[in-house]
């Protein structure tokens, strides 16, 4: 009976393919199959594009779609039919890694994945790369401090509901606003209500070669309704806190 293959989920990083770790790198260079999540059919892979160089010189790529959607059984059909593509290769022996930006455990599709890949293949052997997180990057390209002493960190994928936004803004420490795309226009109106707009960071893109960083975010008020999925807001903890 032959054995399972391994199924590798690779964090990748941000954007910049130095930015990939030293074991993210070695694995994407001993295995052969290696699947890349897309939202489009006709789209370029982001993810491939990033890891290229890393990869076997006999690398074989497979596409799968993760539509963008809010139907749940949509989602549901794709998750398992996407799984059942990477069974198939385990169950054949072979080894194959996923591709993920940023870090393969942070909103990333391979959770969804490896859930419905352990309901397909219970026996299924997954190890997981970690890698860095886009909000890791944007800190480090605007030297902008994540945490300090004991000041706690909301990390948050921004909804439709400013709402909840406001609430999550009156807490203490740094806050990392996540995937801000079209919501722009209303988080920033709602960092000037709240008066914190000017000591705001957006990052756009980090490690690309569409890499935008912003530091008068005011400036961008009723300027640019859509900067991308792939943005970022920093947003400071409080002066007073800080001074603490």
């Amino acid at each position: 009976m032959t054995s399972l293959g391994t199924f590798y989920g690779i964090g990748i990083g941000p954007g910049d393919p130095d930015l990939i770790t030293v074991k993210a790198a070695t694995v994407l260079g001993q295995c052969r199959t290696v699947f890349v999540p897309k939202s489009k059919i006709t789209e370029e892979s982001t993810a491939l594009g990033i890891a290229g160089k890393h990869l076997h010189p006999e690398a074989v790529v497979r596409e799968l779609i993760f539509p963008m959607t809010m139907d749940r059984e949509k989602l549901r059909r794709s998750w398992m039919d996407n799984a059942r593509q990477v069974a198939e290769v385990l169950r054949a022996g072979e080894n194959a890694v996923f591709l993920t930006l940023g870090d393969a455990l942070l909103y990333s599709t391979y959770i969804y994945l490896v859930r419905s890949l352990r309901e397909t293949l219970p026996a299924a052997v997954i190890a997981t790369v970690p890698g860095i997180t886009a909000f890791s990057a944007a800190a480090a390209l605007t030297h902008f401090p994540i945490g300090t002493g004991k000041q706690p960190v909301t990390i948050v994928p921004t909804s439709d509901d400013l709402a909840e936004l406001r609430l999550i803004l009156q807490r203490r420490g740094t806050k990392v606003l996540m995937k801000i795309g079209r919501r722009l226009e209303g988080i920033l109106a709602l960092l000037q209500e709240t008066g914190i707009i000017d000591r705001c960071i957006l990052v756009s893109r980090a490690g690309m070669a569409e890499q935008r960083i912003e530091t008068d975010l005011a400036a961008l008020i009723g300027k640019d309704g859509d900067v991308g999925y792939l943005s970022i807001i920093l947003v400071p903890a409080a002066e007073a806190e800080e001074e603490a």
